[in-house]
């Protein structure tokens, strides 16, 4: 089950809650898979820079909510405003392999980048799956602009890489703040109609729905029905539409859309496509705005998506253990075992990572496989951490393997148990007592409390 989220967030901070906008009291099975793009992300040059140095706000704030479900932040890419990220349950880390990132500017005839694309794109249990969001230009009469700038982002995206592009991936998600808006209809039958709940009315007017009737490109993706407010333009913390002096008309200007690449191709042959042959399948369970969120003018838009994959992986790369009790008191060992085929390199490391990490460089510490290796035959390896490394206090860990070439985590052990350093602890308590011994008697006090 995959979540995807667009919200255009005016430069705002993030909301004291995401509960509903992540679905995380759904009484359904959990996400397996959250993907968040943002755009208006605050972009000042001051805090653009300090975001380059460290995660954004809105980076940490969906780490912080995420990270104690079992989720990490698998990749993220920032392109001033606009921000994706892809966030994944640990079960599935050994599976996600050849994640890249690519941006597109558009804004400013290519060289600004408050406008354009940014994309994800991995192999999902050896599936090419592709995330892709856009801020394209504003305005009801830039249509054409709108089309020409995702044509561009189209082709741009990992040109000249070792790399599909976009379209030749097996699934395609493109979604943002499209900026399509309602054509020809004046503002007040508009405004009625969302009134009535007759968006029926306003869907044939919609600029994207009338560009995928006569646009070849377009005319793959599939979109969910639009049986929610248009969501643009709203005062803030209300869900009042534009009362400015500008009066902005409603648009459906947040959008999530998809393209399954064999389905493309079988549409275009005459011979019938059995559904035994489809070894990959997008269901939108549902397609919705949320209405509570004020921070910005926009209203968020999510997706929800069943994914059937046959999985052409099915074995991790690496498997990897601790070996015995773990404790600070001594040094430890961690034993793995790699396929075959497996390309390792100098540069692999084990980390050890709290249960609730929240992204691949969030150790504790880590061993190189090569340099701290002790034992080595064809079918185990053994690596060794010192005791200084481990933490004195214990709890819950686990450890992961990441692979240089893959540059992704490969291997993922299963949560366990670090003892804490008793001989440190008795020490502190031996402290504590001693000074606790040494307090002079309670002098008369006559605070009241």
């Amino acid at each position: 089950r995959l979540h995807l989220v667009t919200w255009n967030v005016g430069t705002a901070s993030p909301p004291p809650d995401v509960t509903s906008l992540l679905q995380l009291n759904s009484l359904d099975p959990t996400m397996d898979m959250y993907v968040i793009g943002l755009q208006e992300v605050n972009s000042r040059i001051t805090n653009f820079l300090s975001d380059l140095a460290f995660d954004d706000p809105w980076s940490i704030f969906f780490m912080t909510v995420l990270s104690p479900l079992g989720y990490i932040k698998l990749s993220s890419v920032r392109m001033q405003g606009l921000l994706l990220l892809v966030f994944v349950k640990h079960v599935h880390l050994p599976f996600v392999r050849d994640i890249h990132t690519h941006y597109t500017r558009t804004g400013l005839y290519g060289y600004w980048g408050n406008k354009g694309g940014v994309t994800v794109r991995m192999s999902l249990y050896g599936h090419s799956i592709c995330f892709m969001n856009c801020h394209l230009p504003a305005h009801i009469e830039n249509t054409e602009q709108r089309l020409d700038d995702f044509e561009k982002i189209l082709e741009m995206q990992f040109e000249g890489e070792n790399i599909p592009s976009t379209l030749d991936h097996d699934v395609l998600f493109w979604f943002g703040d499209l900026n399509f808006r309602i054509a020809d209809y004046g503002i007040h039958f508009v405004r009625e109609s969302i009134n009535n709940k007759r968006y029926n009315l306003l869907w044939e007017k919609d600029q994207l729905n009338m560009a995928k009737k006569k646009e070849a490109f377009l005319q793959e993706f599939i979109e969910g029905p639009l049986q929610f407010k248009p969501t643009y333009k709203f005062d803030l913390y209300s869900d009042v539409y534009d009362t400015s002096e500008k009066k902005r008309k409603p648009a459906w200007t947040d959008r999530i859309l998809w393209r399954v690449k064999n389905l493309c191709q079988h549409a275009s042959k005459e011979d019938e496509f059995s559904a035994e042959e489809q070894t990959i399948s997008v269901t939108l369970n549902n397609y919705i705005s949320h209405m509570s969120y004020g921070i910005s003018d926009h209203k968020p838009v999510t997706g929800t998506f069943g994914l059937e994959l046959k999985p052409l992986l099915s074995d991790p790369l690496v498997m990897l253990n601790p070996e015995g009790e773990w404790s600070a008191e001594h040094d430890v060992l961690i034993s793995y075992s790699a396929v075959p085929e497996f390309p390792s390199s100098a540069w692999d490391w084990i980390g050890l990572f709290k249960v609730a990490f929240r992204h691949v460089n969030d150790y504790v510490t880590y061993a190189w496989v090569e340099d701290d290796e002790i034992s080595s035959n064809k079918d185990r390896k053994q690596v060794y951490m010192s005791a200084a490394e481990i933490p004195d206090m214990g709890g819950e860990f686990l450890l992961c393997y990441y692979s240089n070439n893959f540059q992704s985590i490969v291997g993922i052990s299963q949560p366990f148990q670090i003892q804490p350093n008793r001989t440190l602890m008795e020490k502190d308590l031996t402290q504590e007592e001693n000074s606790w011994m040494q307090k002079p008697d309670n002098l008369e006090s006559h605070d009241e409390f």
